[in-house]
């Protein structure tokens, strides 16, 4: 059994990480409701855009551009979001099994030679780089600063190769934020782009809460239904008399770009979102088995101490008959 001066020591030990596991919770309750706003903030943009190109293909429906056309698949690029720091549970490690099942899974088929990886987080590009992939890059401060000009930058990038003929396929790997305590591990296709496909993704997410509760989950589940039956009961056809000018596919043609654009950004703020409620949740737990381990030592320190204390008065007791 331990001796009274290792538990109390032990107690010092778990009281200050538990300080820090708590500190490191609440830094990361208040980055993740920055990255809630910065989520809201997109979503008119991204619904305004989506409703024009709903218009757009209920008046063509065949129309084509090169971004949106279908062919043989021989050479493939992943675009994989992870963090650029640990401590948030699984949220990393997750990412990369999915990244490294999909390129072995890519390499039996085209070769390892026609997978490449662009790394946007310091972990997936440091795992990428050790097993000797096909690494584009370093992208690791887009997580720390996101702005939609490195998103642009990179979808001019990848647009451009796929036009020329150099990438016949491109997946994003990332975690789409639904609510702080709910995060989807997401692989989808970026091009070519399905249209209509990518207008019926999930859009549900809940960035009003910052807790990872089974309350806050039931709130999620009320608000979904009722959003649900709202949606039901007040469906309106879109009705817009656009005037397209010159013509449906050069319009598209630059919509459709712009598409792209939006679709790493709203990754990249999935995925930061969620790297925040992970690390929040993860602090919170080492915070919750920090108590229970200090209940325990503080149990065992109580009862060493009257077994001390019973053993010095068998002592006293012990001399004073033999006396």
């Amino acid at each position: 059994m331990p001796s009274l001066k290792e538990i109390k020591g032990r107690i010092a030990s778990v009281n200050s990480t538990r300080k820090i596991t708590s500190a490191m919770k609440m830094v990361a309750s208040s980055k993740l409701h920055h990255a809630q706003v910065a989520i809201q903030n997109m979503l008119p943009y991204e619904t305004m855009l989506e409703h024009i190109l709903k218009s757009f293909l209920a008046a063509e429906a065949e129309a084509q551009t090169i971004y949106n056309q279908e062919r043989p698949v021989k050479r493939v690029a992943l675009v994989v979001y992870s963090s650029n720091s640990s401590l948030c549970g699984g949220f990393n490690a997750n990412v990369i099994r999915l990244m490294m099942n999909t390129v072995k899974t890519l390499s039996e088929e085209l070769g390892a030679e026609n997978v490449e990886v662009y790394p946007i987080g310091r972990k997936v590009a440091e795992k990428a780089g050790k097993l000797g992939y096909n690494v584009r890059g370093d992208r690791s401060a887009m997580i720390d600063k996101p702005n939609v000009q490195d998103c642009i930058d990179l979808a001019m990038e990848l647009g451009k190769r796929f036009a020329d003929g150099e990438l016949d396929r491109v997946d994003l790997i990332y975690h789409h934020f639904k609510s702080a305590g709910s995060q989807i591990l997401t692989q989808k296709t970026f091009l070519p782009i399905d249209i209509a496909e990518e207008l019926e993704r999930d859009h549900e997410r809940d960035l009003t809460l910052n807790v990872a509760t089974r309350q806050s989950q039931e709130y999620l589940k009320q608000n979904s239904r009722r959003k649900k039956q709202t949606e039901t009961a007040e469906v309106k056809p879109l009705n817009d008399n656009f005037i397209v000018e010159p013509d449906m596919d050069t319009v598209l043609a630059l919509l459709i770009p712009k598409m792209a654009h939006l679709m790493l950004y709203t990754a990249l703020l999935d995925s930061i979102a969620s790297e925040h409620a992970a690390r929040m949740v993860a602090m919170q737990t080492a915070t919750d088995n920090a108590d229970e381990l200090l209940r325990q030592l503080n149990l065992q320190y109580n009862k060493s101490r009257q077994q001390a204390i019973t053993n010095e008065l068998l002592d006293i007791v012990g001399g004073s008959v033999n006396n």
